[in-house]
């Protein structure tokens, strides 16, 4: 399992329905992509008093279950595209350690994502499993839709992104929130 992100940060005074409505009008296209768990298409309004995002960004997340369809992906037509209209991006990515997607991913709203630093003396195993019981319980107890955890060993941090109905309270600082625009399945 993979998880992947990369992210435009737009201009504060950029009209964000551009934004919107690509999503609108293209978000079906990854619906059944080979070795696609999920695509967030996720966004932020600096103007959306639910978030309260510091920028105006474009952020789609995706979760793979093998790396062939992230490199299928990114060397294909749909990131050229992205590419051409915002850049080349650099693209985030980690190695998935837990999923629980028990709901309905086609019903989130918003999205969080928090990125921490591993310390050089951690024990990974037992972060792992700490990691793992935190997404058990955002889905049992935040109401969370989904909930993911992976980590990257190029920077040594973990990744906890989780799907909410609701708008989720922010938690702390290293916390990103998002507006889902359209959720792509397998």
């Amino acid at each position: 399992m993979m998880a992947m992100q990369y992210s435009f940060v737009l201009p504060a005074d950029y009209d964000m329905e551009i934004i919107t409505r690509r999503i609108r009008d293209k978000g079906h296209l990854l619906n059944g992509f080979p070795h696609l768990r999920f695509k967030a298409y996720l966004f932020a309004d600096r103007k959306d008093g639910d978030i309260g995002a510091q920028d105006n960004l474009y952020a789609p997340f995706y979760l793979w279950d093998a790396p062939e369809g992230a490199d299928q992906f990114l060397t294909g037509p749909g990131f050229e595209a992205v590419s051409r209209d915002f850049g080349r991006p650099s693209v985030e990515t980690w190695i998935g350690w837990h999923a629980e997607l028990d709901r309905d991913l086609s019903q989130a709203r918003y999205a969080s994502r928090e990125i921490r630093p591993i310390a050089p003396d951690c024990d990974l195993q037992a972060l792992r499993a700490r990691s793992a019981e935190g997404a058990r319980n955002a889905l049992k107890d935040n109401d969370a839709i989904a909930c993911l955890t992976a980590f990257d060993p190029t920077s040594w941090n973990t990744l906890r992104f989780c799907l909410w109905q609701s708008p989720p309270e922010r938690g702390s600082e290293d916390t990103q929130l998002y507006r889902v625009g359209y959720v792509a399945l397998p």
